[in-house]
């Protein structure tokens, strides 16, 4: 028999949480006691693939950025690379910075579905918020750059975007008189290259972290931190809504491609995503996992930026992400977009979407992080 269990939240707003009997019951109170525990292995299993078991690390308090070894932290370095990222002088205009389209009162990003770069010109994707960055094991939408300081010279050189040369680049900054005095903090000589330019705001970068959120403080043992409605919603998270699959680690990112049905074929904006890394068939339309810390600071969603509510994007993939290639478009079919197995109706209730929504706003900060627009050297 079918019972409905129903839970008050904020005195006004209802959710339902149903369960068939004869099997585990898990109420909203057990759940706030599993996982505000502290201990991981008390949490319930999380319902996961075949294919995403080897290897798996579930979520959790996200530790401190690795600095590479051959790009080590140093304040002088964070300073320099901050500099550098606010400068418009890196671009060929010398009117457009890193910070055009990764604002930190915007998320990081710019607000916008696709980033405008030189003389306005619309880009293809999305901009990436740079939260956490120093997390990821690629880098770009599609992953075309494996390290950071790779991935700098990326919006520096394309015509869509920053449109500077990289000896162009170079000159504007070395004709500025005061670099000079930063670069000699940084690196220990007044010389500015190429590859130091790279390693500053690769290393400014890698200090741009979410605050702790509510969700990393309830798993480390505040079981008031929350809601009744955020408690389902990180249980329906790593279970029936099996967002887990691909939103792992404490991270909320497997560092992984796959096609979640957005390769927008045959239309304006088809993007094959990481086929053009790796140009294979089951890599067209793959985009890397973005994490979800801050992501309710952080939209419009999506590498194509279509979607403006996080509600949207939880309801495509409620609906399996049906993404039906329109007749009139003629399928070469070496290149028909593979839609990641993963990906599986749901059926999650009205009440069970709202409560994962709940849980997304848990991952974010109330305030978007602040900085100062620096002084730039003349």
């Amino acid at each position: 028999m079918k019972k409905t269990i129903v839970f008050s939240l904020f005195g006004s707003v209802l959710f339902l949480l149903s369960f068939i009997e004869g099997e585990e019951i898990f109420d909203i109170a057990k759940l706030r006691r599993l996982y505000s525990s502290g201990d991981t292995s008390r949490w319930p299993e999380p319902h996961l693939d075949d294919a995403v078991k080897s290897g798996f690390q579930d979520i959790g308090v996200l530790p401190k950025v690795a600095y590479p070894d051959y790009n080590p932290y140093s304040k002088e370095k964070e300073i320099l690379g901050k500099l550098l990222f606010f400068d418009p002088r890196m671009s060929v205009s010398k009117q457009i910075s890193c910070s055009n389209c990764h604002d930190a009162q915007l998320g990081f990003g710019d607000g916008k579905s696709l980033a405008h770069g030189h003389g306005r010109r619309v880009g293809k994707r999305n901009a990436m918020t740079l939260y956490n960055v120093g997390h990821y094991t690629s880098f770009m939408w599609d992953g075309r750059a494996s390290t950071l300081e790779d991935q700098m010279l990326l919006p520096v050189q394309d015509s869509v975007e920053m449109h500077t040369d990289l000896l162009t680049m170079l000159k504007h900054i070395t004709d500025i008189e005061g670099y000079k005095q930063h670069f000699k903090a940084a690196f220990g000589t007044e010389e500015i290259t190429i590859e130091r330019i790279q390693y500053a705001i690769a290393t400014f970068e890698r200090s741009i972290n979410s605050y702790p959120s509510r969700f990393d403080k309830f798993i480390s043992g505040n079981d008031k931190l929350l809601s009744d409605a955020e408690v389902l919603g990180l249980h329906l998270f790593r279970t029936k809504a099996r967002c887990i699959n691909c939103h792992n680690t404490p991270l909320f990112s497997d560092n992984k491609f796959h096609n979640d049905g957005q390769t927008l074929y045959g239309t304006s904006q088809e993007d094959f995503g990481h086929y053009h890394i790796s140009r294979r068939q089951e890599d067209i339309g793959a985009f890397r996992t973005p994490s979800l810390r801050d992501i309710a600071l952080s939209g419009p969603w999506m590498h194509h930026g279509n979607f403006p509510t996080l509600r949207d994007v939880v309801e495509l993939y409620n609906l399996g992400n049906p993404a039906p290639i329109q007749r009139r478009v003629k399928v070469d079919e070496s290149k028909r977009p593979i839609h990641s197995p993963l990906l599986k109706k749901l059926n999650l209730t009205t009440e069970e979407v709202d409560a994962v929504l709940a849980f997304l706003q848990a991952l974010s900060s109330s305030t978007q992080r602040r900085i100062a627009q620096p002084v730039l050297p003349l």
